[in-house]
């Protein structure tokens, strides 16, 4: 009779490596501690990440956050990079919770492969740790789940939750937000993480090759319409492959969106409403900022939309106003402030490397036949602004 496999060799005969699993937590470490605070207590290795509330609140609230990348990590796959997807990841996340003033205190990440290998894993958690340092927060905790027979041995999936902290009183829930108010938004990087399944599709029906250039596929879809400067302004260098651009990293925009409220406030003002320009693109998401029984109104002809969506829309037979309203159309942010306040408010998000617009105005949806979100040339004082 053959001695008993040991617990190991019976869970390794089954597709999980133990071993490869503790090289992968080796490997990530010195990319979690890169990330640390000083709230943070312990280290890698429990069974849960602990973290202290910054000193200075008298009332705070914890807002907390969880999402995905979907079916971008696809294409990550397909081009073999994974040291971005992480970025995305954290963004998803911390984007969502500054919406409410919140500063991201502490990350935790899930990651889920077919296979483990350790390399692998731990440049997609470096992805994770270099958002976190983006975003400001610590990457106190994760997970990594090997999953064979049910995923296949290249696959994986990236999930995160952030947890942020906000006093009371100063939560921003668009409840002080007014008709007459502006509306800047915030240029977009492209198409952060959502609509990939459609990218997905499109890049399958049209066979397209992620390994060409992507100034020359600009030139084969678009024909003379990719050198108008709007499609020209690539988010990457013209030397990169379209696989790279479809891999183009969500914008943090954590810190510089709270950065811009302190600039606010030190000048008498503040932000009146945030929203982030997730599934759904701007008619589903920029209502979001704003009170029952108000609505916005965004001009697009003020602002670029990146060349990557004009490819989609060629490709798919979208036009403009539906790319808008699948992806974030060019504004990963959008913030709800007094008009008086947006050149200030364009110097600051200036000075933390953002481009901020003037893109719209809040309205009574009275006027608006009881929609939500329109498009249209600006009026009032904000029109005013805009000149």
């Amino acid at each position: 009779m053959s001695a008993p496999r040991t617990s190991r060799s019976t869970y390794a005969a089954a597709g999980v490596d133990v071993k490869a699993g503790e090289r992968a937590v080796e490997l990530m470490r010195g990319h979690v501690e890169s990330t640390r605070r000083a709230e943070v207590v312990g280290g890698l290795g429990g069974f849960g990440g602990a973290f202290s509330i910054p000193e200075g609140y008298r009332e705070p609230l914890l807002i907390a956050s969880t999402d995905g990348v979907g079916t971008k990590t696809a294409i990550a796959v397909r081009v073999g990079r994974f040291d971005t997807i992480g970025i995305d990841l954290v963004a998803m996340c911390v984007d969502d919770i500054v919406c409410t003033g919140a500063e991201p205190l502490a990350f935790l990440d899930y990651v889920a492969v077919g296979e483990l290998d350790p390399a692998a894993v731990a440049e997609l958690v470096s992805g994770v740790a270099a958002g976190c340092r983006q975003a400001g927060c610590a990457l106190v905790g994760g997970e990594t789940a090997e999953h064979p027979g049910l995923m296949a041995a290249d696959a994986f999936d990236l999930a995160g939750t952030a947890i942020g902290v906000v006093e009371r009183s100063r939560v921003i829930d668009g409840s002080v937000v007014s008709a007459g108010d502006a509306i800047l938004g915030v240029a977009s990087s492209g198409l952060h993480a959502n609509g990939y399944s459609l990218v997905r599709a499109l890049v399958a029906e049209w066979d397209l090759d992620l390994a060409e250039p992507y100034q020359a596929r600009l030139l084969l879809t678009l024909g003379d319409v990719a050198t108008d400067a709007a499609l020209a302004r690539a988010t990457h260098e013209s030397m990169a492959t379209l696989g790279e651009v479809l891999l183009t990293p969500t914008l943090v925009y954590a810190r510089a969106i709270l950065g811009l409220r302190e600039a606010l406030i030190s000048r008498g003002w503040d932000l009146h409403g945030l929203a982030h320009i997730t599934g759904g693109g701007l008619p589903g998401n920029v209502p979001r900022a704003l009170p029952e029984g108000l609505g916005a109104r965004l001009d697009p002809s003020r602002w670029v939309m990146p060349s990557v969506m004009h490819l989609i829309g060629a490709l798919g037979g979208m036009d403009d106003a539906e790319l808008r309203a699948t992806f974030n159309g060019g504004l990963g942010m959008i913030a709800v402030l007094a008009p008086e306040a947006v050149p200030a408010a364009i110097s600051a998000l200036a000075d933390h490397g953002l481009e901020g617009l003037l893109v719209g105005d809040v309205v009574d949806v009275d006027s608006l036949a009881g929609a939500r979100y329109v498009e249209g040339p600006l009026e009032g004082l904000v029109g005013e602004v805009a000149r």
